[in-house]
């Protein structure tokens, strides 16, 4: 075997125990040790930050927004609504998106128009009270949050659809309502999925 040959052979070699360590302290031990830290120290959110309700079953994601709508996707009156999404046919978890049409888009201005005359008749107000996380889809269409101005906005027909005191409602929304991160990132916002398992719960 010639010097070059076997100079071929030994780095060779060395190239391929190196890949075989590196994949698994790297590819296999990191992931096992990351995957570990987050059971035992976040078991919550390293899973999903699934929600269940009161009979234990799991009913979605607090970080997925979902839709409160009968099969002919009507809105349920006695359910917080969640804002449109945009994704696949709406809260597609596996094809989160925005519409990315620009504010002048002549369908993203008919289908605002069409969600105000719709939140309009739902809620018995005046377009000019309809604030714009009811009309507007987020980036991802997937949010699971709604302002405190629409959940606002809601109670009163919430809390005659349940025969409750708007005040008992309003303390749920008030309960539900998540303040900005660290106290000064982003704004409040409403977890919808949430707050209607709460209601449901007011039921039993």
């Amino acid at each position: 075997m010639s010097t070059d040959t076997r100079a071929t052979v030994r780095v060779t070699g060395v190239a391929l125990r190196a890949m075989l360590v590196f994949t698994l302290v790297l590819g296999i031990g990191y992931t096992l040790a990351v995957t570990a830290i987050g059971q035992l120290l976040l078991p919550w959110q390293a899973n999903g930050s699934l929600v269940t309700d009161a009979r234990g079953e799991t009913v979605g994601s607090a970080l997925i927004g979902q839709g409160f709508t009968d099969a002919a996707a009507r809105s349920l009156p006695g359910y917080f609504q969640s804002r449109p999404s945009a994704a696949g046919d709406g809260y597609d978890g596996g094809a989160s998106s925005g519409s990315n049409l620009g504010p002048e888009n002549a369908d993203l201005v008919a289908a605002i128009e069409d969600r105000q005359a719709a939140v309009a008749e739902l809620e018995g107000a005046p377009v000019a009270d309809i604030p714009p996380d009811a009309v507007t889809a987020s980036a991802s269409g997937l949010d699971p949050h709604i302002s405190p101005a629409y959940a606002e906005l809601q109670v009163a027909r919430v809390a005659a659809e349940r025969g409750l005191a708007e005040q008992e409602v309003r303390g749920l929304v008030a309960q539900f309502t998540e303040p900005r991160d660290l106290g000064f990132l982003g704004e409040p916002r409403v977890n919808v999925l949430r707050l209607n398992l709460a209601l449901d719960e007011l039921a039993r």
